[in-house]
């Protein structure tokens, strides 16, 4: 079962690890912009096997299917009316003396983080390995994206130190974040399957609006098939194999806990709890013979 560590650990890998890809920048532009590319369809074919095979199909053995679709819809729209809010700031802040795109990157930034937070919290509201997988999904995308915000925010002049600092603080917005809403899951009536529907609608529209459409803006049309597509298949793939490892490890584990709340409920010790029905047959027989005499 997830607890308070287990929160912390992961959504700072979810956040502070998408960072390698902006310090990658920093050291060697040539290199991170073959990441991006490359990361970029990955880290979609990642979501996409992430939403499918692991959040909605969590999400609907917990929950009735109206209310996870609901969830899964409201992230959906919520997530669309943040980006066009964003969008409509920046229209009409752009002939100011200051340049309102710098905080603009910084404000989307951060609330990108704080929904990732939402999503790796949820998962681990289900097992930790649901989280796991959930939390490297994230990652994936969110080491290609971060390049494209340090590169933005260089070019508007911002410092190399500074970019970093700022990153840096908005990428705790996914802890804080992941804390409260694991803490409204582990305390409150609040349905683990909702919370999985609403993440699910963020990594969907994440993957299918933001991501998939730059693929198809860079790639080569005289060709029907690039590299880009064949890492998108081996992004869901990997998921697609870490779910299943994942679910037939809580499976197990499930199996065993049964067992054993069927072994105390018949009082045998744990000790013995593992011995064959043969033995068992044995010692009833030897008994029944030690009343026959």
């Amino acid at each position: 079962m997830a607890n308070v560590a287990h929160i912390v650990f992961f959504s700072l890998i979810g956040g502070m690890f998408s960072l390698l890809g902006g310090v990658l920048l920093l050291s060697n532009k040539k290199l991170a912009e073959k990441l991006q590319a490359y990361g970029m369809p990955f880290a979609a074919g990642a979501l996409l096997a992430a939403v499918f095979l692991d959040l909605l199909k969590d999400g609907l053995e917990d929950s009735p299917p109206d209310q996870v679709l609901a969830a899964a819809l409201i992230g959906i729209l919520l997530f669309f009316f943040a980006e066009r809010f964003l969008r409509w700031f920046h229209h009409h802040h752009q002939h100011e003396k200051y340049d309102p795109s710098t905080s603009l990157v910084i404000v989307g930034d951060t609330v990108h983080n704080a929904l990732d937070g939402v999503a790796i919290a949820a998962a681990f509201l289900v097992s930790v390995p649901t989280g796991i997988v959930t939390t490297l999904a994230i990652a994936a995308h969110e080491i290609p994206q971060e390049i494209g915000d340090f590169g933005l925010l260089l070019s508007k002049g911002m410092k190399r130190s500074k970019v970093l600092l700022v990153n840096i603080i908005s990428s705790l917005a996914t802890v804080v974040t992941a804390l409260i809403v694991f803490g409204l899951g582990k305390t409150s009536d609040v349905p683990v399957g909702v919370l999985l529907g609403l993440s699910a609608g963020f990594l969907l529209y994440s993957a299918l609006s933001v991501i998939i459409p730059t693929i198809h803006e860079k790639a080569n049309n005289k060709r029907l098939l690039e590299f880009q597509p064949i890492l998108m298949l081996l992004g869901a793939a990997l998921v697609a194999i870490s779910v299943q490892l994942a679910h037939n490890y809580i499976h197990h584990e499930e199996a065993a806990n049964q067992t054993q709340i069927q072994t105390d409920a018949a009082g045998i010790p744990h000790e013995e709890a593992g011995h064959d029905h043969d033995s068992m047959l044995e010692l009833n027989e030897a008994n029944e013979h030690g009343h026959s005499h």
